[in-house]
């Protein structure tokens, strides 16, 4: 399988705003149908996953991501993953089939349907998994890899995530070393791959 690597946006960017239908909209009580940053406004921290239901190297993490997430969500972090993939060459990145996801895995944070792709351009997302930190103020301060784990090579524990949540919340900065992401690429419609 052809492998992509995170793009690394730039420490101290802003995050880009978003509004997106859930899959899961029963996960908590932010309200609606849809979810984006503004509906989090007490978080200690953000992380970003963009995500999907095929892809080998999400399947690897999703339970450990699922812990991490129960973990650092009770110290006030919020997570929040996104499936930008096109849904007409993978079908089973659909928000249906989302939704069957996060039951199956009992996803603790709201899992939300990206279908024009813009969130994941204006994030400069590239692979999944691609996982951003944001501070309280929402402005950018880790991105890159889970762990150094890959499927088949050892068993994900999320230790890249954890120190620099770790680092942020006891520290108020991320100063270890940020190591690229890596896994399958965001399936693009036509047009919307990036440059």
């Amino acid at each position: 399988m052809a492998v992509t690597e995170s793009r690394m946006l730039s420490l101290g960017t802003a995050a880009p705003a978003f509004e997106l239908p859930a899959a899961n909209p029963e996960v908590d009580d932010a309200g609606g149908a849809t979810r984006g940053l503004d509906d989090y406004p007490d978080a200690k921290a953000y992380v970003i996953v963009f995500s999907c239901n095929h892809c080998p190297y999400v399947k690897h993490i999703e339970d450990a991501l699922v812990d991490v997430a129960e973990t650092y969500q009770a110290r006030g972090v919020q997570f929040i993953a996104i499936c930008s993939n096109n849904t007409e060459t993978h079908p089973q990145d659909g928000i249906e089939h989302m939704a069957e996801r996060a039951s199956e895995k009992d996803f603790p944070f709201p899992y939300l349907r990206d279908d024009t792709q813009e969130v994941a351009q204006a994030y400069a997302a590239a692979c999944t998994p691609d996982l951003f930190v944001f501070d309280a103020n929402q402005e950018l301060v880790y991105r890159g890899r889970f762990d150094e784990t890959r499927p088949n090579k050892g068993t994900a524990h999320g230790g890249d995530l954890t120190q620099a949540l770790d680092e942020l919340l006891e520290e108020g900065a991320v100063s270890m070393e940020q190591h690229p992401s890596m896994g399958c690429n965001i399936k693009w419609k036509a047009g919307n791959e990036p440059a």
